[in-house]
């Protein structure tokens, strides 16, 4: 009788920054092939997307439609290829959809569609319209006394407009306790319009506000769980392009696509 000496081999896990990196490279893939999309804001907002799915959201492939899921909302909806490829690293839909991102036949578009995109929440990408959405379906959670919370992400430059305060103020007034925005303060909006201190701002309307490395996952992961009581601002500093030198703060990659030829080194130069 042979015995069987063979042990199994463990398989480890890949770590965070493997993940991340092949999220920006599956990113930059995509928007190269599509010669659409705006990879700065996507990889701006990385992080905090992936702290979100992977740690936060009650909300999966299979619970997508359930009436006590956690609620998510895009409002910078240019930034989409960010949501997307975190969506299919969790299996809302395959991996190989990134390829048509931007396609006339895809599903995937430069603007998240609810109507198209599974586990996307509400289409988006008119700035200032998807906080108020947010607003609204916390509202909503709070009348039918739904155990589950909503979280937003908004860009500093959209918080120019006049629907982020007024959802601001409508949110504060009904102490939506369960509503969460996460400002992507990247400063890309200096030029045209600067925020200043946009937490004192929050804070102002009755918010409890929080600032964070925006890049920092264990940091955010520490503010996206906490519940004061009244609705929450994450000031998430974050660096337009992050984990890509070359386009890391450079106004020139704000909504180009790299050539064939620039591919290789964007994704030799991923950190």
């Amino acid at each position: 009788m042979i015995q069987n000496t063979s042990v199994a081999m463990k398989v480890e896990a890949p770590s965070a920054e493997d993940v991340m990196r092949g999220l920006r490279a599956r990113i930059i893939e995509a928007a190269s092939v599509s010669r659409e999309g705006h990879i700065p804001s996507a990889l701006s907002i990385l992080d905090i997307l992936w702290v979100l799915y992977d740690r936060v959201l009650n909300v999966t492939p299979q619970t997508i439609h359930a009436r006590t899921r956690d609620r998510f909302v895009l409002s910078k909806g240019h930034a989409s290829l960010g949501l997307y490829a975190v969506l299919a690293e969790k299996r809302f839909f395959p991996s190989s959809a990134l390829e048509s991102f931007g396609g006339f036949d895809s599903f995937l578009g430069g603007h998240p569609d609810g109507r198209k995109v599974p586990g996307v929440e509400a289409s988006t990408g008119s700035l200032g319209h998807g906080f108020p959405m947010a607003v609204g379906m916390a509202m909503g959670l709070r009348i039918q006394k739904l155990p589950a919370r909503v979280y937003c992400v908004v860009g500093d430059g959209e918080a120019n407009e006049g629907t982020i305060w007024e959802g601001a103020a409508l949110a504060a007034h009904h102490r939506l306790d369960h509503l969460c925005c996460i400002v992507d303060y990247n400063h890309s909006t200096d030029r045209a319009l600067a925020l200043g201190d946009i937490g004192a701002k929050f804070s102002a309307f009755e918010w409890a506000v929080r600032e964070v490395d925006g890049h920092d996952h264990e940091a955010l992961y520490a503010a996206l769980t906490w519940r004061p009581g009244v609705p929450v601002c994450i000031v998430a500093n974050t660096i337009k392009g992050h984990g890509c030198k070359p386009m890391e703060n450079d106004p020139a990659w704000h909504h180009r696509s790299p050539t064939a030829s620039e591919l290789p080194h964007l994704l030799g130069a991923l950190s």
